[in-house]
């Protein structure tokens, strides 16, 4: 019975929630939400509609996920596609973690303070409204660690299981859940006493089907099986080029205590001074009692974003910090998890008549410092999509109007698979009248050759890009695109809209005919 309590109070804390941000206009803010629902928009959407538009650097199940979602066009230009199950994530990984959590510190009262913990951050609370990853993740994580515990009570081959089942949604969401593996699978050996081989065999077995299929999706579709690693749209990529350009090193890169300090700035910023504070206390209490398992799972995620800071030019910026910016601050709540469960812990000190009680005031205290300022400008992530949006918006604004008030209902339209594609929902054309980088090989063609084989009416690029580039090299072989608008925002790139010249076409064939 109280277990339905939670669920519906997961649901209405959600959808409330998604309702908040959604008619403030926020789902959108992140660049990156933009994205997830843009490339799982071309799955259904596109004019070469086939398995290649799942992409390569990011991981493919929050993309299916949308997939019932993002056919319908108003919910594609609003978010609500992206939003709708990022929350139904939120609720399945907050009643996963109230499981486990009852189940690791056998007290009601210490799981329903663990899962408020974590329900009421509002930090999450904006990520579950949009398409980020992050509720995708954390319900994978939950599931892995009830199954995990589960185990750890009663071996069995169904938790054995359920908890390769979970890893494997993880490392179809996150590359993280890859990282995952090896400990769980240690794990269960570990604790499995009887058939202790087989079963980590069985788990290890299901959790890696998920990095051998992209593995091999990356080798298929791009003769590289470490394409979503290296390849020329990668983060390590990018990262080069923008050290080629004269940027400095991301902090952190190549040093612990750098990477260390930013985390856990972002950390503290993700979750309040209260809640880290009580996490602290919580894991006192959790190690003497020897409940290790369940910290050192839910540590592992952070783990992984220091060890990626250190070694793999994975970037956080806090305001604080040099160089005094929002870039990635959310991967500081995967700390939430481990931070709620151990704050759950701590109810477990106080005789079992207080524990209601206890739970309360912990809760009470956990969330106090989102209670004493309740406003956006305090959720770190929420205030990250907001600045680094501004310029972005704008432009996008600004060129869908262009679009929408001058391009015809046939005209198709070039441009580079990214932020501009943010353009089209809002000037209400469809991806199929659009040709990008998933359209292979019809897109390599017309930038390589684009005299011969560029036939669209449209060119949006940015300025210097490889399209505009092309658009350049093809006026020269007599081929001409007229540059119609340009929009310039600080801090932004500049966007250029061409369209196809065809009287000026036509004059220049005539003129090297007479010759």
């Amino acid at each position: 019975g109280f277990s339905l309590c939670v669920l519906l109070a997961l649901a209405a804390v959600s959808a409330a929630a998604l309702a908040w941000f959604y008619g403030h206009g926020y789902l959108l803010y992140f660049g990156d939400a933009q994205a997830h629902l843009n490339i799982a928009r071309r799955l259904v959407d596109s004019r070469t509609p086939n398995y290649e538009q799942i992409g390569t650097a990011w991981l493919p199940l929050p993309h299916l996920l949308m997939l019932p979602w993002v056919g319908n066009d108003e919910w594609w230009r609003n978010g609500l596609a992206g939003g709708i199950p990022s929350a139904i994530c939120f609720v399945v990984a907050g009643m996963f973690l109230y499981l486990a959590a009852r189940r690791a510190w056998q007290c009601a009262a210490a799981a329903a303070a663990t899962v408020a913990l974590f329900a009421l951050n509002p930090n999450l609370l904006y990520l579950q409204s949009t398409a980020m990853t992050e509720a995708v993740l954390f319900a994978a994580l939950a599931a892995l660690l009830y199954f995990s515990v589960a185990f750890g009570d009663r071996p069995s081959w169904l938790n054995a299981a359920g908890a390769g089942v979970a890893t494997l949604a993880a490392t179809l969401t996150r590359y993280e859940g890859w990282f995952l593996i090896p400990f769980v699978a240690l794990y269960l050996f570990v604790v499995a006493g009887k058939h202790r081989m087989r079963i980590a065999i069985l788990y290890g077995a299901v959790a890696s089907l998920g990095p051998l299929y992209w593995l091999a999706h990356n080798g298929w579709g791009y003769s590289n099986v470490l394409e979503f690693y290296n390849g020329p749209y990668s983060a390590k990529a990018y990262y080069a080029r923008q050290l080629a350009e004269g940027m400095q090193r991301y902090p952190g890169d190549g040093d612990w205590i750098m990477a260390i300090r930013q985390y856990a700035e972002a950390a503290r910023l993700c979750l309040s001074w209260p809640l880290v504070g009580l996490g602290a206390a919580g894991a006192l209490v959790a190690l003497a009692r020897r409940k290790v398992w369940p910290l050192f799972l839910l540590a592992l995620p952070p783990a992984f974003y220091v060890l990626s800071m250190y070694s793999s030019g994975t970037p956080i910026y806090v305001p604080h910090l040099w160089p005094f910016s929002y870039y990635n601050t959310r991967y500081g709540l995967a700390a939430l998890p481990l931070a709620a469960v151990a704050a759950g812990a701590l109810v477990t000190a106080a005789p079992r008549r207080w524990r209601a009680l206890l739970a309360c005031l912990v809760v009470l205290a956990g969330v106090s410092a989102w209670i004493g300022y309740p406003r956006a400008e305090a959720w770190i992530c929420w205030k990250e999509s907001q600045v680094n949006s501004e310029a972005r918006r704008a432009w996008t604004r600004q060129a869908a109007e262009y679009l929408a008030a001058n391009c015809r209902p046939g005209d198709g339209i070039i441009y580079s698979f990214g932020d501009l594609t943010a353009i089209f929902p809002q000037a209400r054309i469809p991806l199929v009248r659009t040709l990008h980088e998933g359209n292979r090989p019809y897109w390599d063609a017309a930038v390589a050759r684009p005299e011969f084989f560029l036939r669209e009416e449209w060119v949006v690029a940015m300025s210097g890009d490889r399209l505009a580039t092309a658009v350049q090299r093809a006026e020269r072989r007599g081929l001409r695109y007229r540059l119609v608008r340009t929009i310039a925002e600080k801090g932004a790139p500049v966007i250029e809209i061409y369209r196809r010249d065809g009287h000026a076409y036509s004059v220049h064939q005539s003129a090297r005919r007479e010759k």
